[in-house]
């Protein structure tokens, strides 16, 4: 067993065994705390989505704050004591996407820090207009307007002695990305990959068939012992989703060429669903 696949935590570890691959992974509830060979992940769950607000460390001190989400002052003196507690050094903010679930927090975290913030220039406008989700959930969504650098599918962001590798997503939002760490063997999904589900569509600039696409094209093809941390709900891996997730069997694909024939992967149909 990898030594860098034991996951420290909080609560009792849920193991699972797959045909394919012996590996260790777990569902994490609130306040997660998960260790690894050289990269600490902290998962605070923040405002009422629940969304999923990452913080990455190595042994340097220097932090990334994934997708800072918190919606009052409780939230962030969470976020901000546990930093203080660590004796962490926030260098950087990355967000996944830029729906306002995942941004709440994105203004003040930034200035109280004085870091730049990362994203995918296709969601820079989604990132100035939540008007969509104010109107469905009611919510007072509060000014993202702030600075940001581009990040592009490909790149390599590092904070200390970690590397994560930016892998453009579209489908949930234009510009959605996953961030990997290869060595650490972890992706970051944001709402384009859950356990056991995929990322709504149906919001603007949202598409099914591009979601699927970088699911399959990016995701399933990672190696199965890849914990995947996803913007809401339990942490999974991608064996764990290869063979359970019901949003990724083979009726699911993309519709590429006709003549694929009408019975293609009817053998393969598997419905179960683990949520």
């Amino acid at each position: 067993m990898n030594p860098a696949q034991i996951l420290l935590l909080e609560r009792p570890c849920v193991f699972f065994k797959t045909v394919s691959y012996l590996c260790q992974s777990a569902r994490f509830g609130r306040h997660n705390f998960l260790s690894r060979t050289m990269l600490h992940i902290k998962i605070f769950s923040f405002n009422p989505l629940q969304e999923k607000c990452s913080l990455a460390w190595d042994d340097t001190g220097e932090c990334a704050i994934i997708d800072p989400g918190f919606a009052d002052k409780a939230e962030k003196d969470r976020l901000y004591g546990f930093i203080a507690e660590k004796g962490l050094k926030p260098v950087m903010i990355l967000l996944t996407h830029g729906h306002f679930d995942h941004t709440l927090g994105l203004k003040q975290c930034a200035g109280d820090w004085n870091i730049p913030v990362l994203m995918h220039p296709a969601d820079k406008e989604i990132l100035k207009d939540n008007g969509f989700f104010r109107k469905m959930f009611g919510m007072d969504i509060p000014d993202v307007d702030v600075e940001t650098e581009d990040m592009a599918d490909g790149d390599e962001i590092r904070f200390g002695d970690t590397v994560l590798e930016v892998l453009h997503t579209p489908g949930h939002t234009p510009g959605g990305v996953c961030l990997l760490d290869r060595k650490d063997k972890v992706l970051f999904s944001g709402d384009t990959l859950f356990a056991g589900s995929i990322g709504r569509t149906d919001a603007p600039g949202g598409d099914y068939d591009m979601l699927m696409e970088s699911i399959f094209g990016k995701l399933m093809s990672l190696d199965g012992d890849i914990d995947v941390v996803p913007g809401h709900g339990p942490t999974t891996n991608i064996a764990e989703e290869r063979m359970k997730n019901p949003f990724l069997q083979p009726f699911n694909l993309p519709i590429e060429d006709e003549e694929d024939g009408d019975n293609a992967g009817q053998d393969d149909i598997d419905t179960t669903e683990d949520r």
